[in-house]
């Protein structure tokens, strides 16, 4: 088992391109997974990786030993997923990610659920708006909404969401209510938009009556936290544009309202992404079965609570 580990340990390391992020990963220390690779590497007696105090680079030997060390990994996973499948008791740690909005509102909830149904899977939940890799961040499941950057990994359809543009009465009574896409450029609103390092520049895609149409908008606010924006929202500071089902609370109770109906957001798909491997796994056939069933359903309570144009 050691040696296995320490093959483990080394595809991190390859796959995150240091040490100490390997370790973060692993939840070991950086001395310990230094240990591993100097173990593996007098196993193998090769180098399998050049270092200096600045940078990790794998050598000839460590990137012909990588795809090796993947396929044991796979092999073993496999093997592994194919016993807990005829037990039918899944154990093991599940890494899943998800954007703040729909982790907060639809997965988080529902893990307690879960887990009762299946108490040997412990699940490890990251939460955020960027977009993730699953190989080199270490996930089983990621789910999205939107287009997925990646077209090689498998993707499983949740929901079809709405969305809307929203602001607070407050806001619209001191600004006013444009009445579409380019109302917003020409009026000069302040849109809050969400945006992380790396992410492209903005733009709503909104329905005109000539198809859809990308609007180049600004304001004096962003943020990589989408319910940031939304108490910006709130608090009378800007317009935000949201899936219904996370705003269908406020709108309903009257706190944000609909603006610039004439062109409303495109639709956008929520979906979860996995490699055709972590498929394979039981406990990740589990849990996506479980999650995307309850969360279509209520993507689809909420959107039907909330009265607008369709």
């Amino acid at each position: 088992m050691s040696y296995l580990e320490n093959i483990r340990t080394f595809v991190r390391v390859y796959e995150l391109g240091s040490m100490s992020a390997a370790g973060r990963d692993l939840r070991i220390s950086p001395a310990v997974t230094s240990s591993r690779i100097s173990s593996l590497e007098e196993h193998l007696n090769v180098r399998l990786f050049q270092r200096t105090t600045r940078s990790l680079t794998a050598t000839e030997q460590g990137r012909a030993f990588y795809t090796g060390a993947v396929a044991v990994l796979e092999a073993v996973d496999a093997a592994e997923g194919h016993v807990a499948g005829i037990t039918d008791n899944p154990k093991g740690s599940l890494y899943v990610a998800a954007p703040l909005g729909v982790g907060r509102r639809l997965i988080a909830p529902r893990v307690p659920e879960f887990a009762g149904e299946y108490p040997l899977i412990d699940i490890r939940l990251r939460l955020t708006d960027r977009n993730v890799d699953l190989t080199t961040e270490g996930l089983d499941i990621a789910f999205f909404l939107g287009e997925p950057a990646d077209s090689n990994l498998r993707i499983k359809q949740i929901a079809n969401c709405e969305r809307v543009l929203v602001a607070a009465p407050d806001y619209i009574a001191k600004r006013g209510n444009p009445k579409d896409g380019a109302a917003l450029i020409a009026e000069d609103h302040q849109c809050l938009n969400l945006r992380y390092p790396g992410a492209p520049e903005f733009q709503w895609r909104l329905q005109t009556a000539d198809g859809p149409q990308k609007f180049r908008v600004g304001g004096r606010y962003e943020c990589d936290d989408g319910d940031v924006l939304t108490d910006w929202a709130l608090s009378g500071e800007g317009i935000i544009l949201k899936p219904v089902f996370e705003v269908a609370d406020h709108l309903n109770a009257g706190r944000l309202v609909p603006v610039a109906e004439q062109t409303p957001p495109v639709p956008v798909q929520m979906a979860c992404l996995y490699t055709h491997r972590r498929r394979q796994d039981p406990k990740t056939r589990l849990f996506m079965d479980f999650m995307t069933s309850r969360i279509g359903a209520a993507v689809k309570a909420a959107q039907d609570s909330v009265q607008l144009p369709r």
